[in-house]
């Protein structure tokens, strides 16, 4: 192809680059790509005649539309910056960057402050779905100048996944919102894993089951209540075989959880703005424990605790854990939705959280049958301080809390740890706590250091002379 004028460029030839990239084109848009490493570039233009490969980014800004519509998807970070100053010699006023990987959302503020005095446009956009939701349609966040987003929303609604007619991409506000969005987004998510995992060990290590009977339990529960992304890949997981060797590949993989920092982001910024989450605390510290392999194989031959099997009939006690995962499952969201609101609050966001919900539903990591729930929560009353609260949510949550208490007391008994479960339950009984125990820590707060304390029977603060 000819070095026309296109109507956007895309920055990042990675696997989640190119995808976009030919998604793009297969919605009609003439896109051109660049990536500081030739050997990508030269690939692209190698794997298909539509694709134009620049190789400088002069010649890049050269081929692209007025005003150009630049999409960066590189690594977080200092990588965004670099790539803004190697760009800023090139562009014009009224020129749009968008950048759609996973940048802290306070960063994008600092980047929109600093190019908005100079005429351009930077939108941070939050992408979810992996290589193939690249490919066939994300999940997209985007939140900056609103103006600015009207002039490149009919690319990303073209390229968007699609529930039913609705694409899944709206506009969620000025500033750093759409990068807010993504971050409680992959907290969610990693609590979502996490309890994967927990419900995972208590059928292997608890209830003695083989791969292929844990395979066909979340297969199950994927056709049901927890139809889900998530459900549905740890389902596909249990039946890979070891491409190296003999035997299933879940069973050959290290028990050590990495991560790239967005659940660590979600947990500190809750405690920034007073929001709990402490299902997606625990497993951003799960992670961190598993890290601790070599000590965690020193300590199994020093400390002693309970084992053995969960004495309980398989079949019946594999329906609690589907309920128990479904009881944690709406914690972490209720968790990571309140969490939203309190943001949005204390930013200006002014979020949509039906519109979250609905953009969710289809293309991302989290999508599931329960964003419709949540969806139509959220119409139903948009100032909904916390799902659990929402009358339909609310019967899920009290028909399924027995079976999650008997579910983490039996994992508790032979010595598995469940921490996610625990946190979840531990939410739901202290929100639902009309009184707890604060009163004690308050005193000592007074007590040790004069803090003062608030009283049930009258107004303003009060100091007592301990």
């Amino acid at each position: 192809m000819s070095a026309n004028k296109f109507d956007l460029g895309l920055i990042g030839l990675g696997t989640m680059g190119k995808n976009l990239l030919m998604n793009m084109i297969d919605n009609g848009y003439d896109v051109a790509g660049y990536d500081k490493d030739t050997a990508k570039v030269e690939l692209m233009d190698a794997e298909s005649n539509d694709i134009y490969g620049a190789k400088t980014v002069e010649d890049f800004v050269s081929v692209l539309e007025k005003p150009r519509r630049i999409f960066l998807l590189v690594p977080a970070g200092k990588v965004v910056d670099y790539v803004i100053a190697d760009l800023m010699p090139h562009l014009e006023k009224g020129d749009i960057i968008m950048d759609g990987g996973n940048s802290f959302f306070k960063d994008t503020m600092r980047r929109q402050a600093e190019l908005s005095p100079k005429g351009i446009h930077f939108l941070g956009i939050g992408v979810s779905g992996g290589a193939e939701g690249a490919r066939r349609g994300p999940s997209m966040m985007p939140g900056g100048n609103k103006t600015a987003y009207n002039k490149v929303r009919p690319i990303m609604e073209a390229v968007s996944a699609k529930v039913g007619k609705q694409p899944c991409v709206t506009y969620l506000g000025e500033g750093g919102v759409g990068h807010f969005v993504k971050m409680v987004h992959n907290g969610i998510e990693y609590g979502m894993m996490q309890i994967l995992a927990e419900v995972y060990d208590v059928m292997r290590r608890g209830l003695g089951m083989e791969n292929s009977e844990i395979q066909a339990a979340f297969e199950e529960w994927n056709n049901k209540e927890l139809r889900s992304f998530l459900v549905e890949i740890t389902a596909e997981i249990f039946k890979a075989k070891d491409d190296l060797g003999k035997g299933d590949l879940i069973d050959k993989i290290m028990d050590k959880g990495k991560q790239k920092g967005t659940g660590k982001w979600t947990s500190q910024q809750a405690l920034d703005l007073g929001s709990a989450v402490p299902t997606i605390d625990l497993a951003v510290i799960a992670r961190v424990v598993s890290a601790l392999k070599t000590e965690r194989v020193a300590a199994s031959e020093i400390l002693t605790g309970p084992e053995g099997k969960i004495k309980k009939e398989q079949k019946s006690f594999v329906r609690r854990l589907k309920n128990a995962t479904l009881f944690a499952f709406i914690s972490s969201y209720a968790q990571g939705m309140a969490m939203l609101k309190a943001g949005s609050d204390e930013y200006g966001f002014n979020l949509d959280m039906e519109g979250v919900a609905r953009i969710w539903r289809g293309g991302c990591i989290i999508r599931a049958k329960l964003l419709e729930d949540f969806r139509k929560a959220y119409k139903k009353e948009p100032q909904l301080a916390n799902l659990l609260v929402d009358e339909r949510i609310a019967k899920i949550v009290n028909k399924t809390q027995k079976d999650t208490r008997t579910v983490i007391g039996e994992a508790v008994k032979v010595g598995i740890p469940v921490p996610c479960l625990m946190a979840s339950i531990s939410y739901f009984d202290s929100y639902r706590s009309a009184r707890l125990p604060m009163n004690l820590v308050q005193a000592q707060r007074d007590n040790f250091g004069s803090h003062t304390f608030e009283r049930l029977d009258k107004d303003g603060t009060f100091h007592y002379e301990w």
